[in-house]
């Protein structure tokens, strides 16, 4: 698989509290470098940066980020906020708390919900995977596959570990036909890369996919 292969399905992704406006800057002009999937920012860059490139770039943002615990109503509002700004593609956080009191039609509900929101917008929902049983992530499988999202996403590279090959398998064994998957976090050298792709991921969220691609090791956000 080679670097331009691969790099078409990577989020370019800055998501820190931190994030200045240069360093925002320097991963668009990365991203239309490298021609990236789309470049993942905080929802406080994205109107700036659609005034910044137009339609040069597809711009990801997050929903719900990164603790998920928000209401749907507060949810559905930044992304609707978040679409008047030029966001293209949106990744939500799940409300883990639904998910461990097993109310997963409340989830399929808020994802449904969202979904509608979201229109034609690409929208995939983080499960955070590593906060999770093996059953717990099939049933969230069902609820983002009855709800309608474009994908399901891993993590959020904020908890405590990120993707992993062997949930790969398991979501793809479990999500429908038209659900495709995003991972995050975990992805640490450029056979991560190759080998989260061959295994059926459609993105890898990456802040680091420059250095990856050259052979050095580092964590993805």
């Amino acid at each position: 698989m080679t670097n331009h292969q691969i790099i078409t399905h990577i989020d370019h992704t800055l998501l820190t509290a931190v994030s200045s406006w240069e360093e925002i800057q320097a991963l668009c002009e990365e991203a239309l470098a490298h021609h990236t999937a789309s470049v993942c920012v905080p929802p406080s860059y994205i109107r700036r940066i659609a005034d910044t490139y137009g339609k040069e770039l597809t711009i990801c943002t997050v929903v719900g980020f990164p603790l998920g615990y928000n209401t749907t109503a507060v949810k559905r509002f930044e992304m609707e906020q978040a679409i008047e700004d030029g966001a293209d593609e949106l990744d939500v956080v799940v409300n883990l708390g639904d998910v461990k009191n097993g109310d997963f039609q409340k989830i399929t509900e808020e994802i449904r919900t969202l979904k509608e929101a979201a229109g034609n917008h690409i929208m995939k929902v983080i499960v955070e995977t590593c906060y999770l049983t093996e059953e717990e992530k099939v049933q969230l499988c069902r609820c983002v596959t009855e709800g309608g999202a474009d994908y399901i996403k891993t993590s959020t590279g904020f908890g405590t570990a990120g993707a992993k090959i062997e949930d790969i398998r398991l979501l793809k064994k479990h999500i429908g036909p038209k659900v495709k998957i995003k991972a995050a976090g975990g992805v640490k050298t450029r056979e991560d890369l190759e080998l989260f792709l061959k295994e059926g991921c459609d993105r890898i969220g990456s802040s680091s996919v420059l250095k990856l691609l050259n052979g050095e090791s580092e964590g993805a956000y």
